[in-house]
């Protein structure tokens, strides 16, 4: 933030979060943590066989018709869990202890500050965990650039290459253009290659996720195609198949369901014919397994 308002991501609110939440995420200058938990659900380089300790924040810059974590992402249903520092760290700590080495920040692209003051709190108790950058990619390049030296694994999504669809699905037209940019900070920090320790958990490195919408195989093209293009082919992609229709995706008849296998195939194989050496694929029915309840301790365990 500059001058307290808050330019921290691409909306540019202008607004004084001390204040209260009346910019697009709805969120004040607070921690806004929605959960703290051990996720076992990411990809096997990030999560491994323990899991990695996310740390959830409430509020999003992006308003996805199809959001998974709608229950905490969405200012006037979000949830609250965690607001005090020594308490963050404290459980932060807690599961650190238990053997997991590696922290995610999933949505901070707007808690930035939040984001850092939690990781130096970490360091200054002796803790360095490798720190996991989970974001939806609408961030400023120059947010990636202050982040260089604090993160050691980018997790981006990519999610449209078509401007007037990311409007309508996730109310941001200039998503395609200014996600690539910072995927591009991102690849200039890390380069393709995604280091991995002996356990095979990710230190250091760039994975993009990309998910793949029912009805929109011609879009998932597009968007592999675009970081062939302007980045490479030897990054890592994590391509998924776990969509299942949930918050207003009843809205869109075509997302009112989900991903077929053919649909999936279908992008795989044009993955597979751009060039694209590294990464990971999803059961079809990987839906199954990624449908969290933030109301619970645990969102993601049954």
């Amino acid at each position: 933030m500059a001058d307290d308002v808050c330019t921290l991501c691409p909306r540019n609110c202008n607004v004084n979060r001390t204040d209260g939440g009346s910019g697009y995420c709805g969120m004040d200058s607070g921690l806004n943590i929605a959960s703290v938990c051990v996720h076992r659900g990411e990809e096997p380089v990030i999560g491994g066989d323990d899991g990695i300790c996310n740390i959830f924040f409430a509020g999003c810059n992006l308003r996805c018709v199809y959001c998974q974590n709608h229950e905490i992402s969405q200012p006037c249903s979000a949830v609250f869990s965690l607001n005090d520092i020594d308490d963050v760290l404290a459980k932060v700590c807690s599961i650190l202890d238990t053997g997991i080495n590696s922290v995610g920040f999933v949505s901070p692209s707007h808690m930035i500050p939040q984001m850092k003051m939690i990781i130096s709190g970490l360091h200054e108790k002796g803790y360095i965990p490798v720190i996991v950058y989970n974001t939806n990619s609408y961030d400023r390049v120059e947010t990636i650039k202050s982040l260089d030296g604090i993160v050691d694994v980018y997790l981006p999504d990519f999610k449209y290459a078509d401007a007037d669809l990311s409007f309508r699905l996730s109310g941001a037209s200039d998503y395609p253009e200014v996600a690539m940019k910072a995927l591009k900070e991102m690849y200039y920090q890390m380069g393709s290659t995604l280091h991995t320790d002996i356990n095979g958990k990710a230190v250091r490195g760039l994975l993009i996720r990309h998910l793949v919408l029912p009805g929109l195989a011609e879009e998932s093209k597009k968007v592999l195609s675009a970081i062939a293009s302007e980045l490479s082919t030897g990054v890592n992609i994590s391509l998924m198949s776990q969509y299942h229709p949930m918050h207003e995706a009843k809205m869109f008849p075509s997302l009112d369901r989900s991903l077929n296998k053919q649909e999936y195939d279908d992008v795989l194989n044009h993955m597979q014919e751009l060039g694209f050496r590294n990464g990971w694929v999803q059961d079809p029915d990987s839906f199954r397994n990624y449908l969290p309840d933030f109301t619970k301790e645990h969102p993601f365990e049954s």
